[in-house]
């Protein structure tokens, strides 16, 4: 292995080699411990340490590092105390996680450093929006990403890599190739002979170098990093490596042939480096000998103050209390009381350009969504007005940008991501489900983060652009769902999800964008998420619904007035207002809950169970739910009017008031 020093001094050299070093030796103490049953899993680094310690040690301290699994030299490189790393590994309670999370599975800004979830590719996207957040605001920084070579093969790769080269941004992403994803090697995971090949098809830089090499990884990154914050541009590194341990302890090594192991022995980072050391007479065995008694020292004081700790005590009140960001809303009414007609759509823009307005951290991102205004004409005219640093088309990949919106949070903007479809959220299902639901939960990181959704059938638009999707957002805690019926919830409601620091699911009818219009105020204005609104007092039977639902129980009621409806629109779904539901059930007894979701897993199903578990004694019959077919929504209009509830809910509605 052959080094070079360039312009480090011997104090820097030594440096790097004590960073090189701890890593190892907290390792081997973890491994031990391992055996000991003293913590339950451990994925080991060991023989990779130079990439993380060379990589970290050529940024500065503020530049935004996103690790994996095997970056231990990361964290330490950036001097986390060892007391609170090993809290985390135990699961005690002065961990980052609060004993939620394991492992590297955490972050902290203080240390600008974001850790990763499981599902490995998504963390190169939130890399991303780290970066635009800095280009945006000409901070002159460089973000690095790492990954394995395994998620090069996933869609968050190739969608992190494109939405970088498009979008200029100042990012290099790290990949450790260490020749296994798990037990399948390199030869079943790509045919390309490097990894840095994939850059070219991006059209930015990438260069393959030996990544046991402390020396040639931190000039590398020094080099790169000092080119790229002044000249915005995304770098993919591939640092050849290998990992002398199995993917974790308990997977093995069996599946590596065991000469693989004896070459890369050889290459091992910190001996090759400390024998170079040596024979330069930058350090003496002394000195060796000494950093260990020091490094072995701060890890047995670090670990007796973790075991110190006494384990968890759980406090229900704080579990789910941190799964929001603590936001305490308060309503903002217009400044006039003056209103005038506007369509939902129209009230929808106006809240958007607004908050724009009152906002200048707020970044929205979409597809066709800048000089085309969007597939709806939401954002027609916001370009010429906002500018397309703002408003941002994104390339045709939901889940890069779902994930890029969370780096823009970490980096304190907001931001506002347009679905072009509802239908089409599913490409972009992991970041939301688990990582922007579970962010604050984890690590106390708030997600600024709305995701608008034009939703519903009734159009004729068929199976893929119809769906009523919300049911699946609403079973995921740290979401908030929010769904308006009409033009001044509507405006009222968003500009409330931009303000709120939580992630907010914000679904629009699509059929009640240019059909339905109210009197809405041309001022800002929020109004309250988590409260329903009662649409209509009445004394027979309770509608519970929400969107198109509201509609449909309004005209069954315009036609017959014989029948006194009282309804309900929820207006949030997650949280819901059990108040409100409590009070309408009490107020009439009898209850149909309604809504354009399929049946099956819809939300009906548990608003029906909690007012029989909660209200049994004050109902009179039984609790209805009313939905669509359990079937894809189809084209054919004649169809469609079958798939939606209309008709039926009109005969349970009869049935109901005749029990």
């Amino acid at each position: 292995m052959k080094f070079d020093r360039q312009n480090l001094s011997d104090s820097e050299l030594v440096k790097l080699y004590k960073r090189l070093l701890k890593p190892r030796m907290i390792e081997e103490k973890m491994l031990i411990l391992l055996r000991q049953g003293k913590i339950s899993k451990w994925f080991s680094g060991i023989g990779q340490e130079a990439i993380s310690v060379g990589v970290t040690s050529a940024m500065q301290p503020d530049e935004y590092i996103l690790p994996m699994h095997r970056n231990l030299g990361v964290f330490t490189s950036r001097d986390i105390p060892l007391t609170k790393l090993f809290k985390q590994w135990q699961g005690k309670k002065g961990g980052f996680t609060k004993g939620r999370d394991r492992s590297f599975h955490f972050g902290t800004n203080e240390h600008h450093i974001v850790g990763m979830i499981s599902h490995l590719g998504p963390q190169l996207n939130v890399g991303d929006g780290i970066a635009l957040a800095t280009k945006l605001r000409n901070e002159k920084k460089v973000t690095v990403a790492f990954s394995g070579e395994g998620a090069t093969s996933e869609g968050d790769f190739h969608e992190a890599l494109n939405v970088a080269a498009v979008w200029d941004l100042p990012i290099i992403f790290v990949i450790e190739n260490n020749g296994y994803g798990l037990s399948t090697p390199t030869k079943e995971q790509f045919k390309c002979d490097r990894i840095s090949d994939k850059g070219i098809g991006y059209g930015m830089e990438a260069v393959t170098i030996d990544g046991n090499n402390i020396l040639e990884v931190y000039n590398t990154v020094n080099r790169w990093a000092e080119k790229i914050r002044e000249n915005p541009q995304p770098l993919l590194l591939e640092c050849k490596t290998f990992r002398m341990r199995g993917h974790e302890e308990a997977s093995g090594v069996k599946y590596v042939p065991k000469h693989l192991f004896e070459t890369w022995a050889e290459k091992d980072p910190i001996q090759n480096f400390e024998d170079y050391l040596l024979e330069e007479g930058v350090l003496f065995s002394r000195d060796i000998s000494d950093f260990k008694a020091i490094i072995k020292d701060e890890i047995e004081k670090g670990l007796a103050e973790a075991y110190a700790e006494p384990e968890i005590e759980v406090n229900h009140h704080e579990e789910m209390n941190d799964v929001y960001q603590e936001f305490v809303q308060k309503i903002i009414p217009p400044f006039y009381e003056t209103t005038v007609e506007k369509r939902v759509i129209d009230a929808i823009s106006q809240g958007l350009y607004q908050s724009m307005e009152k906002y200048d951290n707020l970044v929205i991102m979409g597809q066709d969504i800048a000089e085309y205004g969007g597939a709806f004409k939401i954002t027609d005219g916001f370009v010429e007005k906002f500018g397309k640093e703002r408003v941002r088309n994104t390339p045709i990949c939901e889940s890069g940008i779902v994930s890029a919106a969370l780096g823009l949070s970490i980096k304190k903007m907001r931001a506002v991501v347009e679905m072009q479809f509802a239908d089409f959220v599913s490409s972009g299902f992991n970041p939301i489900i688990n990582n922007l639901a579970k962010t604050h939960y984890r690590w106390g990181q708030n997600v600024d983060v709305v995701i608008r959704m034009p939703t519903g059938a009734g159009v004729g638009a068929g199976p893929f652009h119809s769906q009523s999707n919300e049911a699946w957002f609403t079973h995921t805690p740290g979401l908030k769902v929010v769904y308006p019926s009409n033009a001044a919830d509507a405006k009222g409601l968003l500009c409330a999800a931009i303000e709120d620091p939580n992630p907010v699911m914000f679904f629009e009818h699509k059929a009640l964008y240019r059909s339905v219009s109210g009197q809405v105020s041309d001022e800002y204005y929020t109004e309250m998420i988590g409260k329903a609104a009662f649409t209509k007092e009445g004394k027979d039977i309770s509608v519970i619904t929400y969107g198109m639902g509201v509609h449909w129980a309004l005209d069954f009621q315009e036609a017959n007035p014989n029948i006194n409806l009282e309804i309900l629109d929820l207006r949030t779904l997650l949280p819901l207002d059990y108040k409100a539901i409590e009070k309408t059930v009490k107020n009439t007894g009898k209850v149909i809950v309604l809504h354009e979701d399929t049946m099956i897993g819809g939300i009906g199903a548990d608003i029906s169970a909690w007012i029989s578990e909660h209200l049994f004694e004050n109902l009179d019959a039984p609790v209805k739910r009313v939905s669509s077919l359990d079937s894809p929504i189809p084209f054919a209009k004649a169809l469609e009017n079958n798939f939606l509830p209309v008709k039926r809910f009109a005969e349970a509605v009869q049935e109901l008031n005749s029990y």
